[in-house]
């Protein structure tokens, strides 16, 4: 398996990170440079730590990449492609603008990555011991080796688990052929097992910062035993492949599965360690309260070294390990332009950014948000920009004042456009474009206000509420008169696992389980938290008030799988998980068949509904044609290793 087997190689033949070390004295990982690992390096000490150290920084190439960002958000019910989409948007979003195949679909960044770090993986397993590294350090390893075959067999269905030198063995040997496990074999083999020797052998507090711990390892195996439950389950009657019995090798039912999902997840709550839930929801995705004790797991960044984030700190042509995914969902505020003065510049502050309006929410989206009392439940707030403020002086113009709607006077700093969340009968939108009327962007005239004004029924392809809470953020500039240097990526960590997914993780299991009363308590833990406000993102003001009792007592009697949905959307809406939930929940057509907006220019807010074509195979994506490309096999025995339903070139 020729695909397999270079990235394998690379695992210990090369690394463009470098190989990474572990500091005596210091607290986080330390990177050095080095071009060459060849298979004995895994025997000594510091290879086993090198490559340890590695899969900490393997996390860069998954998450942040917007690429895996996007096939993993677009086409779901919380993204569609935007203005400035090329195919690799379009092919995802399958309502006809593109085809979803094995060369098009970008999980092949998850395939040909992961590959590499489960083989590094599997040789610090194998040798750790023989060199002295404790069960702690070992377990670093289980960790994720487990964690990358969840998100590979969740993507593909049953993965090979055998890479050339038996199976979870270490391989230095390239091979050209490969045969998939099944979908059970693959989590009783591998992700079980690894996981639950994770939890018994990693500390409560991570080694490093960042490192990983019992807490993250519970986090992933509740999420993999909720899975298998559903897989196991298969209320829609799809598909599995390789093709197997969907039952347990030991003998348990979905049950079972949704009991354990549930008894990990109390476990964890009841003995967080150094973790828990953040005072407000905005606190948990505020730049500058990164790392706080709500991320569990993170791929990190930093502003202080090129070399310790990964990436350039000036200019990013948008690629891995940088992290560029918060730039998706992001529309051109620059546009924005009043008598000729660029309101509001591109900048390194997490309520601007860089715009590639490749992406944009949809109506439904909105409507899952502002079904909730936003003036009470802060999580809307938290999630998007919805209004830009003159930040001309930044670009170099002194102008003190421009005329805004209504022949009203915006001065810097004050509110030149807004995307309004709630009805106003007397907005007027203009009958065109032009710089006089509708601030060159289409937006409409509310009397009264001098700031242009979208409301959320009039968003579209290509204006639409960003995505804050991705927003990059930079310190090392003057914010109040300079723009920083919004062309390079997010220095920022990307969030991974979250604690407070084991409400919602939780709350689902339990529903599966039968116990009703169990899952709707853990969802009042997050909706009374959702409540509780000490600053109003969007109108740049402090505001303590406390609303948690409120929506926690609005929760619903009885819980369902749509509302479970409805707040993970609005937990962790634009992170890039969302195609997996609805996959796991077998809901996938059903909540996103459909979706509208309206069209890709200035001046429209006329919506129109599209329509996606998702066929059952789809629940699995295509295996990448580069793997099948290099695998010295028959045509015939490579169209059967694709999943049904894709082709074989």
């Amino acid at each position: 398996m020729k695909k397999i087997a270079k990235y394998i190689l690379g695992a210990v033949a090369a690394l463009s990170l470098g190989a990474l070390t572990f500091s005596s004295c210091s607290d986080i990982l330390e990177e050095q440079p080095r071009t060459f690992f060849e298979p004995g390096y895994f025997k000594t000490q510091a290879g086993v730590e090198g490559g340890l150290t590695a899969l900490y920084a393997s996390l860069r190439y998954l998450y942040g990449q917007a690429y895996y960002y996007n096939i993993n958000t677009t086409g779901t019910d919380e993204a569609t492609y935007g203005q400035s989409a090329d195919g690799n948007f379009k092919d995802a979003d399958l309502s006809g603008v593109g085809s979803l195949n094995p060369s098009s679909s970008r999980s092949d960044v998850l395939w040909n990555t992961v590959y590499t770090y489960i083989n590094t993986a599997s040789g610090i397993i194998e040798n750790a011991q023989s060199v002295g590294l404790s069960a702690s350090l070992i377990a670093e390893a289980r960790f994720f080796r487990a964690f990358y075959y969840f998100q590979l067999v969740q993507t593909f269905g049953g993965v090979p688990l055998d890479l050339g030198s038996g199976e979870l063995a270490f391989n230095s040997t390239p091979s050209r052929i490969s045969v998939r496990n099944t979908v059970p074999e693959v989590y009783q083999k591998a992700i079980f097992p690894d996981l639950l020797t994770a939890i018994n052998d990693l500390p409560d507090r991570g080694r490093v910062t960042g490192g990983v711990t019992k807490t993250a390892a519970r986090l992933v195996l509740a999420k993999a035993y909720l899975t298998f439950g559903w897989w196991l389950e298969n209320p829609k009657g799809l598909s599995t492949y390789p093709s197997c019995d969907r039952k347990d090798l030991d003998g348990h039912d979905a049950q079972w599965y949704y009991s354990q999902s549930l008894g990990i997840c109390n476990t964890a709550i009841s003995d967080p360690g150094p973790f828990g839930l953040c005072e407000t929801f905005r606190d948990v995705n505020l730049a500058q309260n990164d790392r706080n004790k709500e991320i569990v797991l993170y791929a990190d960044h930093t502003e202080a070294s090129e070399l310790y984030n990964g990436a350039s700190l000036t200019y990013s042509g948008g690629g891995a390990p940088d992290n560029f995914a918060g730039w998706m969902i992001n529309w051109n505020h620059g546009t924005l332009n009043i008598g000729g003065v660029g309101i509001v510049p591109r900048e390194a502050s997490q309520e601007v950014g860089r715009p590639w309006t490749r992406m944009a929410p949809t109506h439904e989206v909105m409507e899952v948000f502002t079904s909730q009392d936003i003036t009470k439940d802060s999580r809307f707030d938290g999630t998007f920009t919805t209004k830009y403020y003159a930040a001309w002086n930044k670009s170099g113009n002194t102008a003190e004042k421009v005329t805004g709607a209504n022949g009203m006077d915006i001065k810097l700093g004050e509110c030149a456009l807004t995307f309004e969340p709630f009805d106003i009968p007397t907005i007027v939108y203009p009958d065109k474009q032009s710089n006089e009327d509708g601030a060159n962007v289409g937006a409409g005239t509310v009397p009264g206000r001098a700031d242009y004004v979208f409301d959320l029924s009039g968003i579209s392809r290509i204006a639409y509420p960003a995505l804050w809470k991705l927003g990059c953020y930079r310190t090392d500039y003057d914010h109040d008169t300079q723009t920083g240097s919004p062309n390079a990526a997010s220095t920022r960590p990307y969030s991974v696992l979250k604690f407070s997914d084991f409400y919602l993780t939780g709350a689902e299991a339990a529903m599966k389980a039968g116990r009703n009363s169990d899952a709707r308590a853990l969802l009042q833990v997050l909706r009374k938290r959702a409540g509780n406000w000490t600053y109003k993102n969007n109108e740049r003001v402090e505001y303590v008030a406390d609303f948690g009792e409120e929506l926690s007592a609005s929760t619903p009697a009885t819980i369902t799988v749509d509302y479970i949905l409805d707040e993970r959307m609005r937990e962790f809406y634009g992170e890039g998980f969302r195609w997996f939930d609805l996959v796991r929940t077998q809901t996938w057509e059903e909540r996103a068949g459909s979706y509208t907006i309206s069209d890709p220019s200035w001046g429209a807010h006329s919506p129109k509904t599209y329509n996606r074509t998702i066929e059952k195979y789809m629940y699995l994506r295509p295996i990448p044609q580069g793997q099948l490309d290099g695998m010295e096999m028959s045509d015939e025995e490579k169209a059967a290793y694709q999943n049904p339903g894709y082709p074989t070139e």
